[in-house]
């Protein structure tokens, strides 16, 4: 009896890591839960490796509570980017099937679960076929902030030619924008640490400035009358705003924390949502070696509590990956 007792206890839960007081990195748990079941059009995928996110320590901490982005719950996961396979899929579900190697975004505050897990439910809609010849830990470093990145440019339209100012060219965000624009044929202004500028210049920015310059004066030195948009993942607000031409286009990646929209210049604020098939286009540029995936390290699930320490600390060029 007791044998059949663990034998489905291995079946029916897993682990996962949850917040139930937001606070600081202590408040992360890992607890056992039961195996979630997928839906119609959702599918469950076994978690190889889960991106360690800003946004992860700012549900974390109880930030996106505060700010009326999300509401409180008894029980809060965390993790939004997955790389793994499919271990079941859902009724209606035909695009995949169990043992499917794929990539994907949990991209809804309202669920108790998040990528910090053994297992993960997404709709299918938010899940790709992993990009070929990458591992799963650096598969996963690609969903959140690629797309963001490419729901970012496609916000601003920018056409062949156009000169695109990007912050945080360094990151994770600012990395993909960077490459993702110069790949479209966009002229790039990359602003990041000057011992940056060599991995910004080989991401395709044509010109580089560094962060500790005056930001608007520097940057129409380099672009007279100043960029046709930019692209903040920095969230510099105003003195990136400031390098951009008047009637221009600017997008901040995160919440709350876009300019005024000056001198007629659109203003926009990136709140990025899966999408399969932007996705797939993504992973199939991973795969051919034009976007660049990082990774700065690897930890197990147990230690995601660490890995949010080692993130707010700064510093950290890619992204920490949790491994189940």
């Amino acid at each position: 009896m007791e044998t059949d007792v663990a034998g489905e206890r291995e079946e029916t839960l897993m682990r996962a890591v949850v917040v139930r007081d937001p606070g600081g990195p202590d408040a992360l748990e890992v607890i056992e839960v039961p195996l979630p079941v997928p839906a119609s059009s959702q599918v469950r995928v076994r978690v190889e490796a889960a991106a360690v996110n800003p946004v992860d320590l700012a549900t974390r901490s109880g930030a996106l509570i505060e700010a009326g982005v999300m509401e409180p719950r008894e029980v809060i996961g965390l993790g939004w980017d997955v790389a793994g396979r499919i271990d079941a899929v859902g009724p209606g579900v035909t695009t995949f099937a169990p043992g499917d190697p794929v990539i994907g975004i949990q991209d809804r505050l309202e669920v108790s679960l998040g990528a910090y897990a053994e297992y993960v439910v997404l709709d299918v809609g938010a899940v790709a076929p992993a990009p070929e010849g990458l591992s799963p830990v650096e598969a996963a470093t690609l969903p959140l902030n690629a797309l963001t990145a490419q729901q970012s440019l496609d916000l601003l339209e920018l056409e062949a030619g156009a000169s695109l100012l990007v912050t945080g060219a360094a990151g994770a965000v600012g990395g993909y924008a960077v490459e993702l624009a110069a790949l479209s044929g966009v002229a790039v202004v990359g602003v990041a640490a000057e011992r940056d500028e060599s991995f910004v210049r080989k991401a395709g920015a044509r010109w580089f400035v560094p962060r500790t310059a005056d930001l608007s004066l520097a940057v129409r030195e380099l672009v007279p009358g100043g960029v046709d948009a930019a692209l903040d993942a920095a969230v510099l607000g105003l003195p990136a705003l400031g390098a951009v031409r008047n009637y221009g286009g600017f997008v901040s990646v995160v919440g709350g924390a876009a300019p005024v929209p000056l001198r007629g210049i659109e203003v926009h604020e990136q709140w990025v949502a899966g999408d399969g098939g932007a996705l797939r286009r993504l992973a199939s540029l991973a795969a051919t070696g034009r976007l660049t995936t990082r990774v700065a390290d690897t930890l197990p699930l147990e230690e995601a509590a660490r890995a949010h320490r080692l993130l707010a600390e700064g510093g950290v060029r890619g992204r920490l990956v949790l491994v189940p």
